[in-house]
């Protein structure tokens, strides 16, 4: 069944759900866009388009990228193409959200304003690991700068968007909880995690904040579904395989059975600690294509 596009309150992390069914897929650079959405409605609760480079220094980064056979995203007018985008799924039941890099505070603000006027999400990009866009201070970079992420999330948020961060676990220095409670405490709502087959990562997050917790890496089938649920997700997202409805299906019906999502038993109920089902070593979602 196509799910019903949810209510969401900005003022609050934890005051509505952000998007039913608790599923999502997660931005591919390149590949994200409103057709890729529009043929995963049937599934998921959310689709996160992007990343899209807003500023100048993050678009020559994403250029050079594009160099060395990366696909991106680049068009002459990124904040018309979100416009456009977003707007393209109007009609659609999920939840539209949108992947950001910006090196700089008023491009993201001004992203946000484009969002709020759809009633998408607004998310920052603190995850890609790309040389060319670390370099630049974009993606996994602000990981480190707590600061920085602080002052995007709270621009955006003044905006009146619901807020996201996608972030990755496992990064060297990077004390994850700390960095959710900065998203947090900036009126961040949502902190979309990849994992990095480091499940209990997610468990981690969840006991330091209220945030809404997408987490992602590997979701593939019940199994998986089921592992990040007792660490405490509140939902999943799905990253390469998000055009492939049999995985899709598999990952909506298994949300479904285990009542992922928040108002479960999932937070007060942490993994056991035993060893993760997934497989070691697994590319990263956001890996080069």
């Amino acid at each position: 069944m196509v799910p019903e596009r949810s209510e969401v309150d900005p003022g609050g992390s934890d005051a509505v759900v952000p998007f039913v069914p608790p599923v999502a897929i997660a931005s591919l650079s390149g590949r994200s866009d409103a057709a890729w959405a529009r043929a995963a409605a049937p599934y998921v609760g959310c689709a996160v388009l992007g990343g899209i480079a807003l500023d100048p220094a993050s678009r020559a980064a994403a250029r050079d990228l594009v160099e060395r056979g990366r696909e991106e995203f680049l068009p002459a007018d990124p904040f018309a193409f979100i416009d456009s985008q977003v707007a393209a799924l109007e009609d659609v039941p999920l939840r539209p959200a949108v992947n950001v890099r910006s090196t700089t505070r008023p491009p993201i603000e001004r992203a946000a304003a484009v969002c709020a006027s759809h009633d998408a999400i607004l998310e920052v990009n603190a995850h890609c690991r790309q040389p060319e866009l670390c370099a630049v201070g974009c993606g996994e970079s602000l990981l480190a700068d707590r600061d920085r992420l602080s002052e995007y999330v709270a621009a955006a948020a003044t905006a009146g968007v619901t807020v996201s961060v996608k972030a990755r676990a496992g990064v060297s220095g990077v004390d994850l909880p700390a960095v959710a409670r900065t998203i947090e405490d900036a009126g961040g709502h949502i902190l979309h995690l990849d994992a990095m087959d480091t499940e209990r990562a997610v468990a981690d997050v969840t006991a330091a904040t209220d945030l809404f917790v997408i987490a992602n890496n590997e979701v593939r089938d019940r199994e998986s579904v089921r592992e990040y649920a007792e660490y405490g997700a509140d939902a999943v997202s799905v990253g390469r395989p998000s055009d492939d409805p049999t995985v899709l299906d598999r990952v909506a019906s298994a949300a479904a059975a285990l009542d992922l999502g928040p108002g479960s038993d999932s937070r007060s109920a942490p993994g056991s600690g035993g060893e993760s089902d997934s497989e070691t070593g697994s590319i990263p979602e956001d890996a080069p294509l």
